[in-house]
């Protein structure tokens, strides 16, 4: 079929035409070569396509059912290039992005605000999943981009840096208050001693700050573990225990004193965050938009 393809668009022509000279104007050949095409297509469907006459050429019935199928293939195909120039004209188009709750509320939510209004055509699909579930995702192709912490490995992704998050402890003054009167400690004792809130062992934050209790010999006793960020902070902030949190996420607490950053006698090496694609994908046209977008959001 595909060697036909042309021959069906020059069938096509000379019978909405109905004549082969004008057919000919149309598609800029020349009348031999469009009668050397109907007589090829006729060889090859072997049967009578046109009967010739005096004024033209007019359709045999085997040229009618030919034509009733191609008038429809075309018409298809029309309307595909012209949602395609529409695509262009609108910038229309799909992503689908993989992210986690807390990144999603924080960092994702406040830009995506200002992209729809800039890009109110382009659809937006929203997989709230851990950074480790993004990465699955994002190997499988189900997503276009994530928005994760920059794993260790990047193995077949790349990496668009959205520069740095700090993870601190944080608590309220008058729990710090009480426990310094429950047990004279520093502060590697206090994680002995403390209620310490942790996001749950999925997370790949909780793994980065596991690796930190692993390298520094800290041992944990009273451990309580929270699906998400922003229930880490209200527990803290109602004196439950000591929460370790995104610094960038509590400013306004810091700032006003609800809750008091726990100093530490080894820091918390800061790390990436930034969107994940596939190398193993073209990036959409959307997708080259959203992160252009977000470049000139970041000057903004």
């Amino acid at each position: 079929m595909e060697q036909n393809l042309s021959l069906y668009k020059i069938f096509y022509t000379v019978a909405i035409a109905g004549n082969i000279s004008k057919a000919a104007k149309e598609l800029y050949i020349s009348q031999p070569a469009i009668s050397k095409s109907i007589t090829k297509l006729e060889q090859s469907l072997d049967t009578i396509l046109f009967l010739r006459n005096s004024r033209g050429v007019q359709l045999t019935e085997e040229g009618h059912i030919l034509f009733k199928y191609l008038d429809s293939a075309f018409a298809t195909i029309s309307t595909a290039e012209e949602q395609i120039k529409r695509i262009k004209e609108l910038d229309i188009g799909h992503i689908t992005i993989g992210v986690s709750t807390t990144l999603c509320k924080y960092v994702l939510l406040p830009y995506l605000q200002k992209f729809i209004e800039k890009s109110p055509h382009i659809r937006i699909t929203i997989e709230c999943q851990s950074s480790n579930k993004t990465l699955q995702l994002l190997e499988e192709n189900k997503i276009d981009i994530g928005l994760i912490g920059k794993p260790y490995t990047l193995k077949n992704i790349d990496f668009y840096s959205l520069g740095e998050i700090e993870d601190i402890f944080v608590a309220t003054q008058s729990y710090i208050n009480n426990l310094k009167i429950r047990e004279a400690t520093g502060s590697n004792d206090l994680f002995k001693t403390a209620t310490l809130m942790l996001l749950d062992k999925e997370n790949m934050t909780r793994q980065y700050i596991d690796d930190y209790f692993i390298k520094n010999n800290i041992e944990l006793n009273n451990l309580i573990e929270i699906s998400t960020m922003d229930l880490l902070i209200d527990f803290a902030k109602i004196g439950l225990g000591v929460a370790c949190v995104i610094k960038g996420f509590v400013e306004t607490e810091l700032q006003n004193k609800t809750l008091v950053q726990v100093p530490l006698e080894i820091p918390i090496h800061k790390r990436e965050i930034g969107f994940a694609f596939s190398k193993s994908v073209p990036l959409s046209s959307a997708v080259e938009n959203f992160i252009h977008s977000y470049k000139e959001y970041e000057k903004t």
